[in-house]
């Protein structure tokens, strides 16, 4: 199984960036799907998880303000991230989860890709 993240980068606050995980090796479709994030000092926290019915759920601190999506036939995941603040700044990681729609416990992970927030 493989999660392969992409799309971080650098952006002005109030910025936008989309990231994406392509999965292989895996029955995409049977899996919930989320991000997580971990920035310098601090732990590995949740953003937003996407059950295999397309049901979102989001951190308190992104709602409204990213999206979570995914394309089954593609074995996507994509987060939209939009009016980006300094505290985003943090490394992303997908993760797939079998059994959890809220991706609480996580079968597989991802590499990270970073995503920097610059005032």
């Amino acid at each position: 199984v493989q999660l392969q993240a992409s799309g971080g980068g650098l952006v002005q606050a109030g910025g936008s960036l989309r990231l994406s995980c392509a999965a292989s090796g895996l029955t995409f479709g049977s899996y919930a799907m989320g991000w997580f994030r971990q920035a310098p000092g601090k732990e590995r926290e949740f953003v937003a998880a996407i059950s295999w019915r397309g049901n979102t759920f989001y951190a308190n601190s992104v709602k409204g303000r990213f999206t979570i999506s995914r394309d089954n036939a593609e074995k996507m995941v994509y987060l939209q991230m939009n009016s980006l603040k300094l505290e985003d700044t943090a490394v992303y990681y997908c993760a797939a989860s079998w059994n959890s729609p809220r991706v609480e416990s996580t079968d597989y992970w991802g590499q990270g890709t970073q995503v920097t927030v610059s005032s």
